[in-house]
């Protein structure tokens, strides 16, 4: 079981009701506001698809998702969806004689994998988006917009959420600072990443960490990403690599960074190639997907995903995950979380 955090002095602000209510009303808001800052259109996201395509993610490239066969399909198998990064692109390749250049999907997934705690569940409902970029919007200050305009609609809604649900004021920082992960490693070169994270966002309130997969000076990555969705191997400016990233904020409650989304710029067809070489996984140039793109029978785009759970869990001021979702969790952990009133739904 992963360390569970328990608040000093905890306070719990809302019911289980007023919760759920507060719940419905950030989520509806949010995606609306989302969608208009980003210009995207909704579409219905799917729950399974055919594994052995390339078409789920397997995020930091070692999780395993939740796979059966199907008796109707002559027992082919499943998986259920750990995100949708690269089905949104294949969705995008479909809709292209629509004319639409951006869209966004209710993605509900799971995630077997993740060792549960105050942040981490089995279940992931985010907002997963996609657009379409031309080969020229193909760098940072692509990126560093399309950050700042999502930063925009997270820090408009807590205004809302305060003003409507708390009662309390904001916390969130007007301005999102970016900092390369290279650039982070040798300001606290002694520090694990998971070190620096907590410091950079403790001294800024929200940050965006530029270049998330590609080795750093010291030999590893600041985190790891699967090869074929984020670019993150790409040349930039002063030496760095890599057109993707992750938004943290701090969470006063935990007192801890706290990743709201992981986006980037989606690889094309030379950083595809480049990526497969350097993880070892070029034998996936033959899968679905990854032919498709290759053949260059899909869009360049950029994209992300984004914490439904998380931010409710942000604005609410809650300190377990639990509290924003229903999931399953050991018994350990509810009977500790219950006894300080920390209200697992």
């Amino acid at each position: 079981m992963e360390k569970l955090i328990i608040p000093k002095n905890y306070q719990n602000l809302l019911s289980r009701e007023a919760t759920e209510a507060a719940i419905k009303f950030i989520k509806d808001e949010f995606q609306n506001t989302l969608a208009s800052k980003l210009g995207l259109k909704r579409v219905t996201a799917p729950m399974l698809v055919v594994g052995g395509t390339g078409i789920n993610d397997d995020l930091n490239g070692v999780e395993k998702p939740v796979s059966f066969p199907v008796y109707s399909l002559d027992n082919t198998k499943v998986e259920v969806v750990q995100s949708l990064a690269k089905w949104k692109r294949l969705k995008l390749a479909q809709l292209n004689g629509e004319r639409l250049r951006g869209i966004y999907a209710d993605m509900n997934a799971l995630r077997p994998d993740e060792e549960l705690g105050n942040i981490h569940s089995v279940y992931v409902d985010q907002w997963d988006w996609e657009k379409v970029v031309t080969a020229g919007e193909r760098n940072l200050d692509t990126l560093k917009e399309t950050v700042e305009k999502i930063y925009e609609a997270i820090r408009f809604i807590e205004e809302d959420v305060n003003w409507q649900i708390t009662g309390l004021e904001p916390f969130l920082p007007k301005d999102i600072k970016f900092i390369h992960a290279e650039e982070l490693r040798q300001k606290y070169p002694e520090k694990s990443p998971g070190e620096r994270e907590n410091l950079i966002t403790k001294e800024h309130g929200a940050v965006f960490i530029i270049g998330i997969g590609h080795k750093l000076g010291d030999g590893q990555p600041h985190d790891g990403r699967a090869p074929d969705y984020d670019d993150w191997s790409s040349p930039t400016e002063n030496g760095n690599r890599g057109l993707n990233g992750d938004i943290l904020v701090w969470n006063p409650v935990l007192e801890q960074a706290f990743e709201i989304s992981s986006m980037g710029i989606r690889v094309d067809k030379e950083a595809l190639l480049k990526q497969l070489e350097i993880t070892g996984t070029e034998d996936r140039k033959e899968l679905y997907f990854h032919s498709k793109l290759l053949n260059d029978e899909m869009p360049l785009t950029m994209g992300g995903g984004i914490g439904q759970s998380r931010l409710c869990m942000l604005y609410l001021r809650k300190a377990h995950i639990g509290e924003v979702q229903a999931c399953v969790w050991p018994d350990e952990m509810r009977e500790k979380c219950e006894k300080n009133n920390i209200k697992l739904l």
